[in-house]
Parts: C-alpha cells; structure tokens; sequence
C-alpha cells in the first residue's frame, strides 16, 4: 500500500506542476495568437482526449512530463514554396508527396520540406501511420458555434476547398506561428513555464506560511504555538529558496562542487518517496514540498542546454544576435548531447535514491 500511495503522491505532484508549467507556454502562445495543436500530460505517444479551439487536450499513454505543441517552433528558415504547396494541398484535399513535386515543378525534397513545415505548422495533416506512401491532407475544421453564426465553414480531413486568395491565407496561416512573432513575444513563451513554476512556488509560500499558518515548539517548554508572517515575509522566504536553488543549480557547472549538488539531489523515485512523506507530516508540510519542487523544476528549465526551456532561449539569443538560424541538424546534435547528459544525471541519482531509500544505506 505505501508502494502505491508514493506512486499515487508521486504522479500528483509531478504531474500538476508540469501542467501549470506546460500551461504557462500554451497560455502565452495562445496569448500572441499562436496556434497550438496539443496540449498533453506524458510523453509523446498514444494518447486520449478531447479536442477545443483547436488545441487537443489529453493524457498520454507515460504519464510522465508533458508538453504543449506550438506550432512554428521548428528550427531553420522556411522554405520558398510553402504558400504553392499549401494552395496545391487544400485545392486537392488529399495530395501524395511525389504529385505536389510534379504539379509545382519543384523537386521531391524540396516538396517534403513544405509538407513537413506546413505540418508543423497545424496547416495541413501529416501522413498517418496506415499511408503507403507519403500522403497529406487538408486539415478538418470544427468551427464552434458562435463561429458558425459568423458564417464560418466547417470542412472534414481530406475535403477539398478552393482559397480565393492563396497569398493572403497563407499569411493568416504565417501569423499564427511561434516564428513570424518578433523575439521579445518569442522569449515569452519560452520563459513563461519556469517563471508561472516559480510564481505558483511564491504564491504557495503565501498561502502556507499567512493565510494557514504553521506550528512552532518552543524547545524550552515543548509548548506548540501557531503562527503566520506577513504577505511580505512569506513572499522573503519564496525568493531566498529560489536564490537557494539557483546556487545549487550552479554548483552543477563548478567541479569542485559537481560531487555534493548531485548528491544531495534526487530523482522521480526519491520525488515519489518524500512526497509520501511529507503528506503524512500534513498539508503545509505537504504545501512545502510542492513549492520547493516546483521551484526545482522552473530553475532547472532554465539552464541553457537544449532541450530544456532555457536551451531554446540560448538558441533564440544566438539567432537575434547572429542573424542566422540554427539548423535542424545542429539542434538535434545538442539536443542529443544534452539528453544524454541529463540520463547520466539521472541513473545516477536513481542509484542514489536505490541506496538511499530502499537499502538504507547512503551517507
């Protein structure tokens, strides 16, 4: 039973602070006109749900992590022939890869590049795993009520539609992406799920600390007093953890200090194990580990290493000041390196948390 409840507590808190931190991006996108077609708790794969507005919000089949994909955040420049290709796709409903190349003049590869950007994009529909070969549809639009009374058309996947001015929708499609907004509305987006973590982190510190209160024992008498601190010093206590976690993060860049910050770190097991714990000490202790987790993982998204939030921030800093695009393959290179660094990190904090609360056995 205590296995199951740590699993139970473990998933609640992960799961919740990775849906305001997923929340933050898709609220912000949304917020510039972004599209964004999925909004999931779990990694990437099977998943159920519901579709609104047309973001697809529902669980996948790991409920570990999550993500919000919005469109247009592809790495590279856009290729030449999105605004024919998109025109040929819709005026066809359905279009393989090879019939789009020959109807433009333009060559197979440089048809794919579009599909695949339009696709990205929340444009047109990808290929689905029963297509032979490499096959694309004009998307299906559900347009809500108030948007039919408005005289808007609803259209089934694959339907064939005629655009009167192929240029101008193309633009309309162009403004909804993350990459025609200028790079201060980019930034937000990128940063907006580490800052709302370490707002909600702040705000629980207020509430916990004086609206709640807590328990104080004087260790003279034993006698137990109830206290709360002003707005002020709550908020105090929030940033000083923060400044806190920062240093240890840090700590992770120095070798004289690499030793002790990942020891005294802990993985999704160790997660799981305290948050049983701290549960079982009641709410405001409970409240506690929450916050101080959710700080941990808005400053840990912060670090400058793809794929991580402040990784997509480097990259969009070295493109303003650079003038230049980081192409596909240069980000998935980093994105692999730093992948592979952070399972590193986490079989060896894994092992740790083994030790540590199974065996009984880590200093």
């Amino acid at each position: 039973m205590d296995v199951i409840l740590m699993i139970l507590y473990g998933i609640i808190v992960l799961g919740f602070l990775v849906f305001i931190h997923e929340g933050g991006h898709y609220l912000a996108a949304r917020a510039f006109g972004v599209r964004v077609t999925e909004f999931m708790l779990g990694l990437p794969g099977p998943n159920i749900g519901f579709t609104k507005g047309g973001t697809k919000f529902g669980v996948t089949a790991i409920p570990l992590g999550g993500y919000a994909r919005i469109c247009g955040m592809e790495p590279g420049g856009e290729s030449p022939h999105l605004e024919r290709v998109l025109a040929c796709v819709l005026r066809r409903g359905v279009a393989n890869m090879e019939d789009v190349a020959t109807e433009l003049g333009i060559s197979d590869d440089d048809a794919y590049d579009a599909l695949e950007q339009l696709t990205e994009w929340g444009s047109i529909a990808g290929p689905t795993k029963k297509d032979q070969f490499n096959t694309y549809r004009a998307p299906e639009i559900k347009p809500s009520r108030r948007e039919l009374e408005r005289g808007a058309v609803a259209y089934e996947l694959g339907q064939q539609r005629i655009v009167a001015d192929p240029r101008g929708f193309f633009e309309s499609e162009r403004k909804q992406q993350y990459r025609s907004l200028p790079f201060w509305k980019r930034s937000v987006i990128i940063l907006a799920g580490p800052v709302v973590n370490l707002l909600f982190a702040v705000l629980l510190f207020i509430v916990l600390f004086s609206i709640i209160g807590f328990d104080v024992t004087n260790t003279q008498t034993g006698e137990i007093s109830h206290m709360t601190v002003s707005p002020l010093q709550a908020i105090q206590a929030g940033f000083t953890y923060i400044g806190m976690v920062i240093s240890a993060v840090v700590g992770l860049f120095n070798p004289a200090t690499f030793g002790d910050t990942v020891s005294n770190s802990t993985s999704v097991m160790g997660i799981a194990v305290m948050a049983k714990e701290y549960a079982d000490l009641g709410l405001v202790m409970f409240g506690q580990f929450v916050a101080m987790i959710s700080v941990s993982l808005g400053i840990m998204n912060l670090i400058p290493i793809p794929p991580l939030d402040g990784g997509r921030f480097a990259i969009e800093v070295f493109q303003k000041i650079s003038k230049k695009f980081v192409s596909l393959k240069a980000l998935n290179y980093m994105s692999t390196v730093g992948m592979l660094l952070f399972v590193g990190l986490f079989l060896v904090m894994i092992n740790q948390d083994i030790q540590r609360f199974i065996f009984g056995n880590w200093g």
